[in-house]
C-alpha cells in the first residue's frame, strides 16, 4: 500500500471530495486526521471510517481560517501519530452576489478559508514534515475560468494557485512536493447548492459531472511516490469540461 503508516491531514474531512479523499487514503493503510469546523461531522466522519476497518483515524474540529486551530490540528496529529506526512487542503466555501453587493466581510470570509486556511496548513506543516511528504491543494476550475456571482470564491482559487507554485518553489529545499488538483462539476452539495445551477444560467451537462471519488484518485496519486518527480502542477479533473468550454 503506498501510504502504510503515513499521516494524512484531510481538511474539510466531513463531507464530500474530503470524506472520499480520506477514505481513499484510509483504504491504503494511511492513517487519517479529518480537520473539518463542524466537529461532531468531524467525528462521525472518523467513526465511519473506523467501521471500515481505519484502525489509524482522528477527528479535529479545526476552521481553517483561525490559524491557532490549524496549528493545533497539526500538533494533535504529531502528538497522537508522531508524524505527518501528507496536508490535503480541501475546506472551502462560496459566496453569490454580484460585485456590487460585494461586501468586505464577504470577500474576507471567502479568502479566509479558501486562501490563508491552505496557507496556515502549508506554514506549520513546512515545520514539522520530513523529506518526502507533500502537499496536495483543491482549488477549482474557478481559478481557470469561472461564472457570474462567484468572484471571491473564482479570485481565492487563482490565488491558491499562485501560493501552490510559490510553496513548490520553497518546499523542493525541503524537499517536500506541494502541486494542486482543479475539479470541475463533482456531485457534491456545494455543485447542487450553486445559485448559477439551480437558476439554470450555468448549465450541467450529467456527463460532465464526477464523482468526489475521481478527485481523491487525483489527490492519492500526487500524494505518492507515483509523483515523486511532479511539483508546482496543477491537475484538471473535471472529465474534459473546461476543454469544451
Amino acid at each position: 500500500m503506498r501510504f502504510s503508516e503515513k499521516v494524512v491531514i484531510v481538511t474539510g474531512g466531513a463531507s464530500g471530495i474530503g470524506l472520499a479523499t480520506a477514505e481513499r487514503f484510509a483504504s491504503e493503510r494511511a492513517n487519517v486526521v479529518i480537520a473539518d469546523r463542524d466537529g461532531q461531522r468531524a467525528a462521525t466522519a472518523a467513526q465511519q471510517l473506523r467501521r471500515t476497518g481505519t484502525a489509524g483515524v482522528l477527528a479535529s474540529t479545526c476552521d481553517v481560517s483561525v490559524e491557532a486551530q490549524v496549528k493545533a490540528t497539526i500538533d494533535a496529529a504529531i502528538g497522537h501519530f508522531g508524524r505527518l506526512d501528507v496536508v490535503v487542503n480541501n475546506a472551502g466555501l462560496m459566496t453569490f452576489h454580484p460585485l456590487g453587493r460585494l461586501t468586505q466581510e464577504d470577500w474576507r470570509r471567502v479568502l479566509d478559508v479558501d486562501l490563508l486556511g491552505a496557507f496556515y496548513f502549508i506554514k506549520h506543516g513546512f515545520a514539522v514534515m520530513k523529506p518526502g511528504s507533500a502537499v496536495v491543494n483543491v482549488a477549482s476550475i474557478h481559478a481557470i475560468q469561472t461564472s457570474p456571482l462567484d468572484a471571491p470564491y473564482a479570485a481565492a482559487k487563482a490565488a491558491l494557485l499562485s501560493l501552490t507554485r510559490s510553496a513548490a518553489i520553497e518546499g523542493a529545499n525541503k524537499q517536500i512536493r506541494v502541486n494542486a488538483v482543479l475539479p470541475g462539476a463533482i456531485d457534491t452539495p456545494m455543485l447542487w447548492d450553486n445559485p448559477n445551477v439551480q437558476s439554470g444560467a450555468e448549465n450541467i451537462n450529467p456527463k460532465d459531472v464526477g464523482k468526489p471519488e475521481h478527485v481523491a484518485a487525483a489527490v492519492a496519486f500526487l500524494a505518492s511516490d507515483d509523483a515523486a518527480f511532479i511539483q508546482g502542477t496543477t491537475l484538471i479533473v473535471d472529465g474534459g469540461r473546461l476543454a469544451r468550454l
